[in-house]
Protein backbone atom coordinates (compact mmCIF):
# COMPACT_ATOMS: atom_id res chain seq x y z
CA UNK A 1 0.00 0.00 0.00
CA UNK A 2 1.47 3.35 -1.09
CA UNK A 3 0.44 6.40 0.98
CA UNK A 4 1.19 9.91 -0.28
CA UNK A 5 0.21 13.23 1.33
CA UNK A 6 -0.98 15.99 -0.99
CA UNK A 7 -1.79 19.66 -0.26
CA UNK A 8 -4.34 20.79 -2.88
CA UNK A 9 -5.30 24.45 -3.23
CA UNK A 10 -7.79 23.82 -6.05
CA UNK A 11 -10.23 20.99 -6.76
CA UNK A 12 -10.78 19.29 -10.07
CA UNK A 13 -13.62 16.83 -10.63
CA UNK A 14 -11.59 13.85 -9.45
CA UNK A 15 -10.58 15.49 -6.16
CA UNK A 16 -14.16 16.65 -5.53
CA UNK A 17 -15.46 13.12 -6.16
CA UNK A 18 -12.85 11.44 -3.94
CA UNK A 19 -13.22 13.94 -1.08
CA UNK A 20 -16.99 13.53 -1.25
CA UNK A 21 -16.60 9.75 -1.11
CA UNK A 22 -14.52 10.00 2.08
CA UNK A 23 -16.71 12.55 3.86
CA UNK A 24 -19.93 10.75 2.90
CA UNK A 25 -18.59 7.34 3.98
CA UNK A 26 -17.32 8.68 7.32
CA UNK A 27 -20.70 10.22 8.23
CA UNK A 28 -22.57 7.13 6.96
CA UNK A 29 -20.44 5.04 9.35
CA UNK A 30 -21.39 7.32 12.27
CA UNK A 31 -18.48 9.75 12.10
CA UNK A 32 -18.92 13.15 13.71
CA UNK A 33 -17.57 15.74 11.26
CA UNK A 34 -20.33 18.34 11.23
CA UNK A 35 -23.17 16.69 9.31
CA UNK A 36 -26.02 14.78 10.95
CA UNK A 37 -26.73 12.80 7.78
CA UNK A 38 -24.29 11.73 5.07
CA UNK A 39 -23.64 14.85 2.99
CA UNK A 40 -24.55 15.06 -0.65
CA UNK A 41 -22.07 16.08 -3.31
CA UNK A 42 -23.47 19.64 -3.24
CA UNK A 43 -22.64 19.85 0.48
CA UNK A 44 -19.08 18.60 0.14
CA UNK A 45 -18.43 20.77 -2.92
CA UNK A 46 -19.69 23.81 -0.99
CA UNK A 47 -17.32 22.94 1.87
CA UNK A 48 -14.37 22.69 -0.54
CA UNK A 49 -15.40 25.99 -2.13
CA UNK A 50 -15.20 27.66 1.31
CA UNK A 51 -11.88 26.10 2.35
CA UNK A 52 -9.78 26.28 -0.81
CA UNK A 53 -9.83 30.11 -1.18
CA UNK A 54 -8.58 30.29 2.44
CA UNK A 55 -5.80 27.85 1.53
CA UNK A 56 -4.73 30.03 -1.40
CA UNK A 57 -4.79 33.10 0.89
CA UNK A 58 -2.59 31.38 3.51
CA UNK A 59 -5.35 31.26 6.12
CA UNK A 60 -5.88 27.50 5.94
CA UNK A 61 -4.18 24.24 5.14
CA UNK A 62 -5.79 21.20 3.53
CA UNK A 63 -4.11 17.82 3.40
CA UNK A 64 -5.33 14.62 1.81
CA UNK A 65 -3.77 11.18 2.14
CA UNK A 66 -3.87 9.18 -1.06
CA UNK A 67 -3.74 5.42 -0.73
CA UNK A 68 -2.63 3.84 -3.99
CA UNK A 69 -3.54 7.11 -5.72
CA UNK A 70 -7.03 7.56 -4.21
CA UNK A 71 -7.96 10.07 -1.47
CA UNK A 72 -8.71 8.15 1.70
CA UNK A 73 -8.14 10.72 4.49
CA UNK A 74 -8.43 14.48 5.02
CA UNK A 75 -7.62 17.17 7.57
CA UNK A 76 -7.65 20.96 7.62
CA UNK A 77 -6.57 23.90 9.71
CA UNK A 78 -8.25 27.29 9.43
CA UNK A 79 -6.93 30.47 10.96
CA UNK A 80 -9.31 32.10 13.43
CA UNK A 81 -10.75 35.18 11.68
CA UNK A 82 -10.74 37.40 14.80
CA UNK A 83 -7.65 39.62 14.80
CA UNK A 84 -6.74 38.85 18.42
CA UNK A 85 -6.88 35.11 17.63
CA UNK A 86 -5.13 35.17 14.24
CA UNK A 87 -2.23 33.30 15.86
CA UNK A 88 -4.61 30.34 16.40
CA UNK A 89 -6.21 27.84 14.04
CA UNK A 90 -8.94 25.24 14.31
CA UNK A 91 -8.40 21.74 12.97
CA UNK A 92 -11.34 20.16 11.21
CA UNK A 93 -12.63 17.49 8.86
CA UNK A 94 -10.14 14.98 10.27
CA UNK A 95 -11.27 11.84 8.48
CA UNK A 96 -10.16 8.42 7.35
CA UNK A 97 -12.35 6.37 5.02
CA UNK A 98 -13.88 3.46 6.97
CA UNK A 99 -12.30 1.02 4.51
CA UNK A 100 -8.84 2.18 5.64
CA UNK A 101 -9.38 2.26 9.42
CA UNK A 102 -6.39 0.95 11.31
CA UNK A 103 -3.89 2.05 8.64
CA UNK A 104 -2.75 5.07 10.71
CA UNK A 105 -4.09 7.64 8.26
CA UNK A 106 -5.75 9.74 11.00
CA UNK A 107 -2.48 10.07 12.89
CA UNK A 108 -0.67 10.84 9.64
CA UNK A 109 -2.98 13.65 8.48
CA UNK A 110 -3.29 15.22 11.95
CA UNK A 111 0.50 15.20 12.38
CA UNK A 112 0.96 16.70 8.92
CA UNK A 113 -1.64 19.44 9.34
CA UNK A 114 -0.21 20.39 12.76
CA UNK A 115 3.29 20.73 11.29
CA UNK A 116 1.88 22.73 8.37
CA UNK A 117 0.11 25.10 10.78
CA UNK A 118 3.34 25.51 12.76
CA UNK A 119 5.29 26.34 9.58
CA UNK A 120 2.61 28.95 8.78
CA UNK A 121 3.55 30.76 12.01
CA UNK A 122 0.59 29.70 14.12
CA UNK A 123 1.12 29.41 17.87
CA UNK A 124 -1.85 27.28 18.92
CA UNK A 125 -4.13 24.80 17.19
CA UNK A 126 -7.39 23.63 18.67
CA UNK A 127 -10.23 21.30 17.79
CA UNK A 128 -13.58 20.02 18.92
CA UNK A 129 -14.46 16.36 19.29
CA UNK A 130 -17.61 14.61 20.39
CA UNK A 131 -17.33 13.40 23.99
CA UNK A 132 -18.08 9.80 23.14
CA UNK A 133 -15.40 9.64 20.42
CA UNK A 134 -12.88 8.11 22.81
CA UNK A 135 -10.61 6.75 20.09
CA UNK A 136 -10.18 10.21 18.53
CA UNK A 137 -9.61 11.80 21.94
CA UNK A 138 -6.90 9.22 22.68
CA UNK A 139 -5.30 9.88 19.28
CA UNK A 140 -5.24 13.64 19.89
CA UNK A 141 -3.83 13.16 23.41
CA UNK A 142 -1.09 10.89 22.04
CA UNK A 143 -0.12 13.77 19.71
CA UNK A 144 0.11 16.22 22.62
CA UNK A 145 -3.37 17.79 22.59
CA UNK A 146 -4.95 18.50 25.97
CA UNK A 147 -8.55 19.18 26.90
CA UNK A 148 -9.24 22.83 27.75
CA UNK A 149 -13.00 22.71 28.06
CA UNK A 150 -16.15 20.70 27.73
CA UNK A 151 -19.63 21.96 26.90
CA UNK A 152 -21.91 19.24 28.29
CA UNK A 153 -24.67 17.82 26.10
CA UNK A 154 -24.35 20.59 23.52
CA UNK A 155 -24.02 18.62 20.28
CA UNK A 156 -27.48 17.78 18.98
CA UNK A 157 -27.96 14.73 16.78
CA UNK A 158 -31.68 14.22 16.51
CA UNK A 159 -33.00 13.62 20.01
CA UNK A 160 -29.57 12.71 21.46
CA UNK A 161 -27.08 15.15 23.01
CA UNK A 162 -23.31 14.71 23.29
CA UNK A 163 -20.57 16.65 25.07
CA UNK A 164 -18.42 18.95 22.96
CA UNK A 165 -14.83 18.40 24.09
CA UNK A 166 -12.41 21.19 23.19
CA UNK A 167 -8.69 20.38 22.90
CA UNK A 168 -5.61 22.45 22.14
CA UNK A 169 -1.95 22.05 21.26
CA UNK A 170 0.58 24.88 21.71
CA UNK A 171 2.98 25.01 18.75
CA UNK A 172 5.47 27.44 20.26
CA UNK A 173 5.94 31.17 20.70
CA UNK A 174 8.53 33.64 19.47
CA UNK A 175 11.12 34.54 22.13
CA UNK A 176 9.78 38.10 22.45
CA UNK A 177 6.16 37.03 23.10
CA UNK A 178 4.97 37.75 26.63
CA UNK A 179 2.78 34.99 28.03
CA UNK A 180 0.51 36.98 30.37
CA UNK A 181 -2.10 34.26 30.78
CA UNK A 182 -4.73 35.17 33.38
CA UNK A 183 -2.50 37.35 35.54
CA UNK A 184 -4.14 40.60 36.70
CA UNK A 185 -3.36 43.85 34.88
CA UNK A 186 -2.58 44.57 31.28
CA UNK A 187 -4.81 45.39 28.31
CA UNK A 188 -8.43 44.39 28.69
CA UNK A 189 -8.19 43.77 32.41
CA UNK A 190 -10.67 44.74 35.09
CA UNK A 191 -10.25 44.52 38.83
CA UNK A 192 -11.81 41.67 40.77
CA UNK A 193 -15.05 42.58 42.51
CA UNK A 194 -14.73 39.87 45.11
CA UNK A 195 -14.22 41.06 48.64
CA UNK A 196 -11.50 39.37 50.68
Amino acid sequence: MEIVLDWPDAADERLRHEVHDVLHAVVAAGGAIGWQRPPGRTDTDAWLDRVLPLVRKGDAGFVVARVDGVVRATATWQRDPAQVFENCAELGKVTAHPATRGAGLGRMVVGAVVEHAKSAGLEVVYLGVRGNNLGAIELYESLGFREWGRLPNSIAVGGTRFDSVRMHLPLGYAPDVVLHGSAPGGLGSSPSRRTP
